[in-house]
């Protein structure tokens, strides 16, 4: 049994769960209503204004077309259904640390409902599985500034923009170890 803890305010709501027992797979077209539904409601925990939030969302939801050109996905419980998703493609070398190659992450997202369960921790990990499957030295990150403590709880650190007119303002890099031998949680890898 797994103990959750949510502050809500001046309260902390204190849950029992057994286990999720996530697995991660590739995402699939079946898996678009389930995957931007998670999107919608991550993106409206953001700390923009609401307005904000309603006029980007379409941007950030994933279409057909997506999953042809991005590698997606998702962190699925047999009790729970899609939890999260995480989405990438190779990184173009001019936005890496001297050139270097690198997958660039696309998105993670985790349904709200479900934060602090170690499931986006889960997808970071995919994702870093997935860089050394290509051959690539780093990972690169685009966040939101919510998700800032995040990615650096995960051992990446903060890129200076070389070009604050061109540059997203919260890059992260992680070079990788090509050694590390953490395997996907995928079957057959």
């Amino acid at each position: 049994m797994v103990l959750h803890h949510q502050r809500l305010g001046d309260f902390v709501k204190i849950t029992a769960m057994t286990s999720l027992n996530i697995h991660i797979r590739p995402a699939g077209h079946a898996d678009l209503e389930a995957i931007n539904r998670i999107i919608e409601a991550a993106v409206f925990t953001w700390e923009l204004p609401e307005r904000v939030k309603r006029l980007s969302l379409s941007s950030y939801l994933y279409t057909d077309m997506d999953l042809e050109h991005l590698e997606v996905v998702v962190a699925e419980s047999q009790q729970q259904g899609i939890l999260g998703v995480a989405a990438w493609e190779q990184a173009n070398s001019s936005d890496t640390p001297a050139g270097q190659t690198a997958l660039l992450l696309h998105g993670l997202y985790v349904d709200p409902a479900f934060k602090r369960w170690g499931i986006g921790r889960q997808l970071f990990s995919e994702f870093a599985v997935a860089a050394r499957r290509h051959g690539c030295s780093g990972l690169l990150v685009r966040a939101q500034s919510g998700a800032n403590g995040f990615f650096i709880s995960q051992g990446m650190s903060r890129l200076a923009p070389a070009d604050s007119g061109r540059d997203y303002a919260n890059r992260f890099w992680k070079k990788l170890e090509q050694h590390d031998s953490r395997r996907s949680s995928r079957p057959g890898n």
